[in-house]
């Protein structure tokens, strides 16, 4: 393996660890197993502790549709080329409902005018863009995404494409997946 390809932490295979094992079944009930993300957060126990809290309200709990949590967490990942979020989630927003086109244009930047996607997913689009590329979001495009979705679900897109632009540069950072 070419060693600027490497993993920048070693993860920490499950199981190996005994004060580690309660941690590990809680990420195993959340998540049905424990990626190499994860093996790579319990390097840092409390880290990974909070990122699995925070993570698992983004993914389970939170108010937004399938689609459309996805459709961002996808976004995010194409904009900061983090390729083992996009390609982990890609099978996600296929069982949530996305077709096969619209989650390949979402690789596409910009966005082209005959992606195969709805005003609200375009949306979606657009907020994910300002966010991760500009960091300040435009009051007009605000003002559309006040317009089509309650207070908590403005809280669980916006925490939804923050919480993903940290995934994304995180494994981005220590080459996981690369």
């Amino acid at each position: 393996m070419n060693p600027d390809s490497a993993m920048r932490i070693a993860p920490i295979a499950p199981g190996t660890h005994p004060a580690l094992a309660e941690q590990e079944a809680r990420i195993i009930a959340e998540r049905g197993r424990i990626s190499v993300l994860y093996q790579v957060l319990l390097n840092s126990p409390p880290i990974a502790h909070g990122w699995e809290q925070m993570l698992s309200a983004v993914r389970n709990r939170s108010s937004l549709p399938a689609d459309l949590r996805e459709l961002a967490i996808l976004r995010v990942a194409v904009l900061n080329r983090a390729n083992y979020e996009f390609e982990a989630h890609a099978p996600i927003a296929l069982a949530a409902g996305m077709t096969q086109p619209a989650i390949d244009a979402t690789r596409q930047v910009p966005l082209p005018q005959d992606a195969p996607l709805s005003h609200v997913q375009r949306m979606v689009i657009r907020l994910s863009d300002a966010m991760t590329r500009d960091i300040d979001v435009p009051d007009a495009l605000y003002e559309e995404v006040r317009q089509r979705l309650d207070a908590q679900g403005q809280i669980d897109l916006v925490a939804t494409i923050a919480a993903y632009n940290m995934v994304s540069r995180f494994l981005v950072a220590l080459k996981i997946g690369h």
